[in-house]
């Protein structure tokens, strides 16, 4: 399930390029089941849900950030959990207001959006930057290494993760193969996504671009709800069709 949340403040808003975790953070706050809420933050595997970046019409890029003229944005949060968009649901019609670094802002809509129909192949397009990484040996250790869709080891990870995110979710032991992702590379937008979490920051390689997912269309139905890639509920890997 997906929704489309838009909040608009009494004034125009600047937002910082690497928001991230303050939506993050607005989604936490409107899950109104809060068992599931803390399950969800302290959880040290997958989530199970992903936003996408957001939709600001009236803007103006500053050094610093953009700027909403008119105070207005919207993003999407997508799910295969029907529990928790429906706790968000509730969330954000039991209280039509969030932070936003200290400032309200006013929830103007809350969508439910329409599921596309779909088959055993899709061609889809990134509405958050996706991730894709290995453990990679530097200076004798073993690190994160992001990868990069010049790759094909980029496309394999994708797969692999979804298939463990998909078994995870629902007790299954679909194999791998039952889905082939890849790009002819026409789009591809690298963008550098910093995390911010209090003095901690964290830096990320992350790519917008177009897919081609073929295989069992309940799984490219299951990337469409949860996300492709890693870290999807720092809002990273959604997809549209």
């Amino acid at each position: 399930m997906r929704l489309k949340i838009s909040l608009k403040s009494k004034n125009s808003l600047f937002i910082p390029f690497n928001y991230n975790h303050i939506i993050s953070s607005i989604v936490y706050s409107k899950i109104a089941d809060l068992d599931l809420a803390s399950k969800l933050h302290s959880s040290k595997t997958f989530k199970f849900f992903t936003f996408s970046q957001l939709n600001i019409k009236q803007r103006k890029i500053v050094k610093e950030g953009i700027i909403s003229k008119n105070g207005e944005f919207d993003f999407q949060i997508s799910s295969p959990n029907d529990h928790l968009i429906k706790s968000l649901v509730e969330g954000y019609l039991d209280d039509l207001t969030v932070s936003f670094k200290g400032e309200k802002l006013f929830v103007e809509k809350v969508e439910l959006l329409a599921n596309p129909k779909f088959e055993n192949e899709a061609n889809v397009k990134t509405i958050s930057p996706i991730i894709a990484r290995i453990k990679k040996e530097v200076d004798g250790k073993l690190k994160p290494w992001d990868l990069s869709p010049g790759d094909q080891k980029f496309y394999t990870n994708l797969e692999n993760n979804l298939i463990k995110k998909y078994n995870d979710f629902y007790s299954k032991e679909i194999k791998i193969g039952d889905i082939k992702i890849s790009s002819d590379m026409k789009f591809v937008k690298r963008k550098r996504i910093t995390i911010e979490k209090g003095d901690m920051k964290t830096f990320h390689r992350a790519f917008m671009m177009d897919l081609n997912l073929e295989g069992d269309k309940e799984l490219i139905k299951f990337a469409y709800d949860c996300g492709l890639g890693e870290k999807n509920s720092m809002g990273f890997g959604m997809i549209r069709k």
